[in-house]
């Protein structure tokens, strides 16, 4: 049983997506399906980002790569991919946190 699903906003997340090697889009994709399938997501797979208005990461780590999917959820069963990158840093970049932040606005602006 899904306790939520899972969509895409605009083609952001699939900018992202296509630029991942195989094997990093296939952990990227077992990743979301936890994201869907657990009824209670573990800290390691989605973190509330601290001081915004709901919004999330995805965490995936491939090797020594980390990557952050930024998304929200829609109610209380949908998550929206937004952008994602490639972590290089200990603290999320600022400047990424303010696109997701636009992102996630334009959506629930385009959705009234």
């Amino acid at each position: 049983m899904k306790f939520r699903e899972v969509v895409t906003y605009k083609n952001y997340f699939e900018e992202f997506f296509s630029k991942q090697t195989r094997k990093v889009q296939d952990k990227i994709i077992k990743i979301l399906d936890i994201v869907e399938n657990v009824e209670r997501i573990p800290i390691t797979y989605l973190k509330y980002i601290e001081g915004t208005n709901g919004l999330f990461e995805i965490r995936v780590q491939f090797g020594s790569d980390i990557f952050r999917i930024f998304c929200c959820f829609d109610g209380n069963r949908l998550v929206v991919l937004f952008s994602g990158f490639q972590k290089k840093t200990q603290k999320t970049p600022q400047k990424e946190i303010e696109r997701a932040l636009r992102i996630m606005n334009e959506y629930f602006n385009d959705k009234d």
